[in-house]
């Protein structure tokens, strides 16, 4: 069992690297419906998340920006699994990350969180909780409307 959760740890670390060197969905979006700029003072993270919606669903999500690899790669992976959602299902799926990353209540259902479940291992490093969440929170933010705001991890 030991051997089989190091392995694991050891891909999920790799995955959490591959997306933070080549970033998916990692461009400007002109015609987005709403953007959100977020910001961790702590780590340097900045990024501009785009949302652009169809009615209650994501049609397209993007971000840029800059940080540390943690944040990086939990805005890339937030933009696969985001995309094509409605807005409800997205809501959800913030609230199990937030759990994954704060209490790894969610962490046992790994199938259903598929890549987001690389995510798991940041709780054990408090400080880096906060980059990680900090694409969610632009994300709730941005479906909330409250895209002329700020969003900071402070």
């Amino acid at each position: 069992m030991s051997d089989d959760y190091g392995e694991l740890r050891d891909l999920y670390q790799e995955l959490i690297l591959d997306h933070s060197r080549h970033p998916s969905n990692f461009r400007a979006m002109p015609d987005a419906t709403r953007s959100v700029e977020g910001d961790n003072p702590l780590c340097g993270d900045h990024l501009r998340l785009y949302v652009q919606l169809q009615g209650e669903r994501i049609a397209e999500i993007s971000f840029e920006g800059s940080g540390c690899a943690i944040s990086v790669a939990s805005a890339s992976l937030l933009t696969e699994r985001i995309k094509g959602t409605t807005v409800a299902e997205a809501e959800a799926l913030f609230h199990r990350v937030h759990r994954l990353l704060t209490t790894g209540e969610e962490a046992a259902d790994e199938v259903e969180l598929g890549e987001l479940a690389a995510l798991a291992g940041v709780r054990q490093f408090p400080m880096r909780v906060k980059c990680a969440t900090l694409s969610w929170h632009a994300l709730r933010a941005a479906l909330r409307d409250e895209a002329t705001e700020q969003i900071t991890t402070e």
